[in-house]
């Protein structure tokens, strides 16, 4: 056992201060986070769009068959609230009483409020409590209230869990189940960095965490309640300091990548395979995402492309204006494009290197591709099921009028579909493959060499250890 560590009470029984970190689409399911439980930590559900069976087990495919996006988002919300709770129920039967099972959602989801309670209707007694990030969730503690379960917002500062308890969490402190403090530099997946931080100047963590401890203690939260370190925790003994530590309150860790390499994740093995050859740098922090927020991923060619293709634009105007002298003349239709010479050029170039389509973005910028990629981007945007409550890529938007009212946004791509594609087997290369900047260990960790894959026990029984 690492010195210092001791169990936390959480959901009315004694776990280990060990969360595994929830992670949608289908990358933890009933398999992991159950078997976490069963170890004695705390286990997380991805409510993101889960899988739910038929009645041999097999995965039911998310096909959508109505017209309008507004109709395929209604059945994307039949989804999300069958598979989320054919998840927790399964994930319940695996903890078999041991530890506990929280489920994950991201406020930024489409529907995200009618999936949760949609789930804790249908789960009483089964879900101990509720993480919920990708947003400002202030309505998390009134569902969670409704249904008696704990919540547990994700924040990445003090300033944003500030806000939250002065709009509404006050109302409702005896079930706040903890705090995650998501490290906007080190944690894989989408994050909570603000505009006033730098994405390429990352910050210790152990004084935002601090701070986010004083200003629970000013609003009168006792110790006892768990700030929860997610995003970079490798190795126990990297943290040692902030283990019984009066400073900082009652501290628990949150794994969120080290569970994707285990016998009972649910990732597919091309996937698993990958992850043991990053070296430290192959994580990028970026800014893609159709939701509008940073996150990070392995550098997969998928990436690179979307990398280049915004690496290829140039800004226009509708007329002759300031620099903007001559006419666009490859990629567009019309003559309302006026740009720089240089910029002209360099469009011409592209031209000749097959990226012939200029796609309008909703910056005044255009970005060149090929016709094929036109094709898939055209097709994607057309496609959207409404995963998102406002998203930059298709414009879509869940709620009063359906639409951000801006331009969909082809820098951007579709996130449900490169999700539900690298979890169900298709090339990892070729997707978004989210990871935390501490992936490169698996690589030079010794527990994992001679190709070793633990189970989830193994792997909570090597982390008590300190490794």
């Amino acid at each position: 056992m690492f010195k210092g560590l001791k169990p936390i009470l959480y959901g009315g029984r004694e776990v280990w201060p060990l969360v595994e970190g929830g992670k949608g689409v289908s990358a933890t399911n009933h398999m992991s986070s159950g078997a976490w439980a069963a170890a004695g930590g705390i286990g997380t559900v991805s409510a993101v769009n889960a899988d739910s069976y038929d009645a041999e087990g097999k995965i039911v495919p998310q096909v959508y068959k109505s017209l309008t996006r507004k109709e395929r988002h209604e059945e994307l919300i039949h989804y999300g609230i069958e598979g989320a709770v054919a998840q927790v129920e399964r994930a319940y039967e695996i903890a078999d009483g041991k530890g506990a099972i929280n489920i994950n959602v991201l406020w930024e989801m489409g529907g995200a409020q009618q999936i949760l309670e949609g789930v804790l209707a249908r789960t009483p007694g089964k879900i101990a409590g509720v993480t919920c990030g990708a947003g400002m969730p202030y309505k998390l503690s009134e569902i969670a209230e409704r249904h008696n379960v704990m919540y547990l917002p994700i924040i990445s500062s003090a300033r944003a869990f500030r806000a939250l308890w002065k709009r509404a969490y006050h109302k409702v402190p005896q079930l706040l189940g903890a705090v995650v403090y998501e490290d906007p530099w080190l944690a894989g997946g989408h994050n909570g960095l603000s505009n006033a931080e730098d994405p390429l100047v990352p910050q210790d963590p152990y004084p935002r965490v601090k701070a986010l401890r004083d200003v629970m203690r000013a609003e009168g939260i006792s110790d006892d309640v768990p700030i929860v370190m997610a995003g970079g925790v490798w190795y126990l003994r990297d943290w040692e300091n902030w283990i019984d530590n009066p400073e900082l309150g009652q501290i628990a860790f949150q794994y969120g990548t080290r569970p994707l390499l285990t016998e009972e994740s649910p990732i597919p093995q091309a996937w698993k395979d990958r992850l043991r050859t990053l070296d430290d740098g192959d994580v990028l922090l970026h800014r893609f995402s159709p939701t509008g927020f940073y996150s990070s991923a392995v550098r997969t060619p998928f990436l690179r492309d979307l990398e280049a293709r915004s690496e290829r634009q140039i800004p226009y105007s509708k007329q002759e204006a300031g620099d903007h002298i001559v006419q666009l003349d490859v990629g567009v239709k019309g003559k309302n494009f006026w740009v720089t010479p240089h910029d002209r050029a360099r469009a011409r170039d592209w031209a000749a290197e097959g990226y012939t389509e200029a796609l309008k973005t909703p910056d005044n910028t255009v970005v060149f591709v090929t016709e094929a990629d036109k094709a898939v981007i055209r097709k994607d945007q057309t496609d959207c099921m409404g995963c998102l409550s406002h998203c930059g890529f298709s414009s879509w938007k869940d709620h009063d009028d359906y639409t951000t009212g801006y331009l969909a946004d082809p820098r951007s791509f579709c996130i449900q579909k490169t999700l539900q594609d690298i979890a169900h087997g298709g090339d990892p290369e070729q997707n978004l493959m989210f990871a935390g900047h501490a992936a490169f260990n698996f690589k030079t960790d010794p527990f994992y060499s001679n190709n070793f894959t633990p189970t989830v026990k193994q792997l909570v029984d090597r982390i008590l250890t300190g490794d």
